[in-house]
């Protein structure tokens, strides 16, 4: 089951949802819209191979924002700490933002329970849009989980700002998240 704006706003008072920086403006009825960071990073080859650590660099957007070219796969972050050891969050682009062809998650939109982060957004333009740090993006919304809650404890817990891919990792040292 999803929670609702009112359960959202109950469990981040009684600390069982984090969202860091918090502001009730932006609940839903049963989402919290999250703001896109001001980096992002790029990786520096066209061809990506998932057994290597990828060579990437970081770009800062200008407040006077960057136009994003299609066809490139841009990590930004979210300005928000969001997590939960009670409910399972989901992340989507807002409505607004698909509108204009930009995918701000193109698989990853499940953030494990006992997983607190700046999430890493996967973003793809279809076309060039240009967007602006602090922008709400996307959407969070928190699931009830059904059995045994098994908190996360992989590769990306803590994360702050984009993260590149650790896939690389899976060939090496076993298969954690």
């Amino acid at each position: 089951m999803i929670l609702t704006g009112s359960e959202i706003l109950k469990n981040i008072e009684n600390k069982k949802i984090i969202i860091d920086p918090f502001d009730a403006s932006k609940l839903n009825p049963n989402s919290y819209n999250f703001t896109l960071g001001n980096r992002l990073v790029v990786y520096n080859n066209y061809v990506l191979d998932a057994k290597k650590n990828n060579d990437a660099r970081e770009i800062i957007i200008p407040e006077e924002g960057i136009t994003l070219a299609s066809g490139t796969v841009y990590l930004g972050h979210t300005v928000e700490v969001v997590g939960s050891d009670h409910f399972v969050p989901i992340i989507r682009g807002r409505s607004s933002i698909g509108r204009l062809g930009l995918f701000i998650n193109i698989t990853a939109d499940l953030i494990d329970i006992g997983s607190f982060n700046q999430l890493t957004l996967q973003l793809n333009a279809v076309q060039p849009v240009t967007i602006y740090p602090g922008m709400q993006i996307g959407q969070v919304t928190f699931w009830i989980p059904l059995g045994k809650i098994e908190k996360y404890n992989g590769r990306y817990q803590g994360s702050a700002g984009p993260i590149t891919s650790k896939m690389y990792m899976d060939f090496f040292n076993g298969n954690e998240g």
